[in-house]
């Protein structure tokens, strides 16, 4: 009796163990972005039409579209690489997560592919004036190979240089179908053939106020962290002001900004001749300059106090002046630190830049500031997609500075 007990008992552990173990293989986010991108192909619309953009669209769901030949190509690959995820690249390894990167190139683009080739078919039965837009089925199934991409890549733990890579073969072909026209009859982009000759001003705007911002921060950000490291009494009343101002919201800082600008403007005309003014450009790049001295001048403090301390006193004793010190040895060492801080600032103004347009700036702000308006949301997206990009750029071109950077501190030490 207690032999049959006791073989129970380890009959059932044995059976839990198995279970675990089945469990602890499979790769639980890759699990759930699959299931997200299923559920939303299955149960949300794919795309909207409706008769113009000032009306209500109506649902086209993914599944709806494997009946027209027209389309049923991009459609059944879209089916064939999900089915492949949730049958085999969800388990852990080096194997899945490089076809899971593998899988998620292909599906970002032919999501793309099948909303603009549905698009193509309605654009023919229907006026000029129509519009089909991506549906939340699209957008959620669109963000949810996006992170399933990002999770591999990350799981991997690869360099920079295949990460640019990957993320050249999503932004070729999905480059290509915009270029070549294949996506004009989406309603995004007939938004950006009525608005073509303001967009590219818009976007070149929108750069040129977060340069702006960038150049006066680092002009300012780096020399008081320099000082900030140099000097305990002035860290500890920086960081507390420079704390108070990220918590203030964006819109209420320019207000604070533009009447103290204003002033200045008519004290002194040569200032509201070089452009300084309540409203425009100079409250907002100020604006922006405030929320980016945060990260930039932590980043140099965090980034001169974690340099060693025995790099320091082997500087000091081959003669090295204080100057020297600096420049030679505790800048190189630092730099990589200093350039996560204005990374974080870069990527962070890129988005606020937009705020910008509601005092007069300008920038791809004032295009997605009128589609809230006229309550349109392709044109929403005209300007928001477009932020987005330039975020993922500047995120990328510093992340491969950091790169460079650590890898230059490492043969210096």
């Amino acid at each position: 009796m207690v032999s049959s007990t006791f073989n129970t008992r380890n009959t059932s552990r044995a059976s839990h163990e198995e279970v675990t173990s089945r469990w602890s293989q499979l790769n639980m986010v890759q699990l759930v972005l699959t299931a997200l991108a299923v559920g939303a192909l299955c149960g949300l619309p794919f795309l909207t039409t409706a008769a113009n953009r000032l009306v209500s669209g109506v649902p086209v769901y993914f599944f709806s579209l494997l009946s027209s030949q027209a389309v049923s190509l991009p459609a059944l690959v879209i089916l064939l690489f999900i089915a492949l995820l949730a049958m085999v690249f969800c388990k852990r390894g080096r194997v899945p997560l490089s076809a899971s990167v593998v899988a998620s190139v292909v599906l970002i683009p032919c999501l793309l592919w099948l909303a603009a080739s549905q698009a193509t078919v309605a654009g023919v039965s229907t006026s000029p004036i129509s519009r089909t837009s991506p549906g939340s089925g699209f957008w959620l199934a669109l963000l949810a190979s996006g992170l399933m991409l990002v999770d591999a890549l990350q799981r991997l733990r690869v360099g920079y240089t295949v990460r640019a890579m990957v993320f050249a073969a999503v932004a070729l072909p999905i480059l290509f179908m915009l270029l070549s026209g294949a996506c004009n009859d989406l309603s995004i982009m007939k938004e950006y053939a009525n608005r073509a000759d303001e967009f590219w001003p818009a976007v070149l705007r929108h750069i040129e106020i977060v340069a702006a911002a960038l150049l006066i921060t680092l002009c300012l950000g780096l020399p008081l962290g320099w000082a900030a490291y140099r000097f305990q009494r002035l860290s500890t009343g920086l960081f507390p002001v420079l704390n108070i101002v990220q918590t203030i919201p964006s819109i209420a800082l320019f207000g604070l900004l533009m009447a103290p600008l204003a002033w200045l403007a008519a004290s002194w005309p040569s200032l509201g001749a070089a452009g300084i003014s309540g409203v425009g450009m100079a409250p907002g790049v100020m604006a922006l300059v405030l929320y980016s001295l945060l990260p930039v001048t932590r980043g140099m403090l965090t980034g001169l106090a974690q340099v060693p301390i025995s790099a320091r006193q082997a500087a000091n004793g081959l003669g090295m002046s204080g100057a020297q010190i600096f420049w030679q040895v505790q800048a190189p060492l630092a730099l990589p630190v200093v350039l996560g801080g204005v990374r974080t600032a870069t990527v962070q103004a890129v988005g606020l830049a937009a705020v910008t347009a509601l005092i007069g700036a300008g920038g791809l702000g004032a295009i997605m500031f009128e589609g809230l308006y006229a309550n349109a949301q392709d044109l929403v997206l005209l300007g928001v997609l477009p932020i987005v990009c330039l975020g993922v750029l500047a995120d990328m071109a510093f992340k491969g500075l950091q790169t460079w950077a650590l890898r230059s501190a490492g043969s210096a030490r």
